[in-house]
């Protein structure tokens, strides 16, 4: 069974920093392509960024040089580091991958950003 569990969230200050985590078990995390995705109240879900078996990293259009995702393969831990956040960054972000012909996500973990 795989289990993916967020946390890290919070509430961060406009322009602050925050760094989310997911822990990874029933899978070889090595070997898998994670993904953070976040859905803001009454949007859909988005994908926010991602991180291939290889270490390559690809980034919604909207983060792009703010958040850095980076993966610990001996931890079999996902991260997201949050910069600059803005308002418009705040939802609940999950961790999410594809393995045994499925995708499995985790429950989430929220971030709000608010002065």
């Amino acid at each position: 069974q795989v289990h993916l569990v967020e946390s890290g969230g919070g509430l961060v200050q406009p322009g602050g920093s925050l760094t989310l985590s997911c822990k990874a078990t029933g899978i070889v995390f090595a070997r898998a392509t994670m993904e953070w995705h976040r859905q803001a109240p009454e949007k859909s879900r988005e994908l926010v960024a991602i991180t291939t078996s290889g270490g390559s990293t690809n980034y919604a259009d909207s983060v792009q040089g703010r958040f850095i995702i980076s993966r610990d393969n001996v931890r079999r831990r996902l991260s997201l580091q949050m910069n600059n956040v803005k308002p418009r960054d705040a939802g609940v972000y999950y961790c999410s991958t594809s393995w045994s012909g499925r995708t499995w996500w985790g429950r989430g973990t929220e971030g709000t950003a608010s002065s």
